[in-house]
């Protein structure tokens, strides 16, 4: 028996913003990073033997506060571009709102969530898991299936295509899947073979999506 965990990284200033991140290298807001650390918090009974995340800084920030929260977490770290947010192309940098004034909000929800559209010289969600779901089930999948205990924090479009393939999810619904920053993904496994699957509650967490609590 082993247990993967997923998360998404905490808020990013631009979440904060609305602006489309992709593969600009933006840091977390106070409040994503006190959320991570909280999150290390509610991982504290499990034991990890390996983390994955992508080579963005706001992945690596979300580790720090996991780090933090959960005490002593010295284990193997691997860092892989796989594993990245989408690029969004001419898309980066862009207020969404902005940008729905400017395509429609039609065109921009294509290009946001429909599976193999992609967005002006930027990828699809489709290309993530080009990337992605190989790299996971080169490097990540011996791991859980060898019985370790893998956490693993990357980025919406590049955790849908894991959640489509570990669910049995269509490309549809994966690509409309809302994944909330910070929140733990909980799998239990047997080899390869999902057995359980739980979506932890992280109490007095700040951020839900990628805006505040209501």
């Amino acid at each position: 028996m082993s247990t993967l965990v997923l998360i998404r990284h905490g808020q990013s200033q631009w979440n904060l913003e609305n602006r489309f991140t992709g593969w600009t290298d933006v840091s977390l807001t106070p409040a994503g990073r006190a959320d991570a650390v909280l999150t290390g918090k509610n991982l504290q009974d499990l034991r990890f033997d390996v983390v994955f995340l992508s080579r963005l800084v706001r992945a690596k920030q979300t580790l720090e506060g996991i780090q933090e929260g959960y005490g002593s977490l010295t284990v193997p770290v691997f860092e892989d571009s796989a594993l990245n947010e989408r690029h969004y192309g001419d898309l980066q940098g862009l207020n969404k709102a902005e940008t729905i004034k400017k395509y429609g909000a039609e065109q921009v929800h294509l290009w946001r969530r429909s599976y193999a559209v992609r967005p002006p010289h930027g990828e699809s969600i489709e290309d993530c898991e080009r990337r992605a779901w190989p790299f996971f089930r080169q490097y990540i999948l011996p791991w859980v299936a060898s019985g370790k205990n893998v956490l693993l924090i990357a980025h919406g479009n590049s955790l849908r295509p894991i959640f489509k393939n570990l669910d049995g999810m269509s490309e549809g619904d994966a690509a409309v899947l809302e994944i909330n920053c910070s929140v733990p993904y909980v799998y239990l496994c047997e080899g390869e073979r999902v057995t359980k699957k739980e979506i932890r509650t992280v109490a007095g967490m700040e951020v839900k999506g990628t805006a505040k609590v209501a």
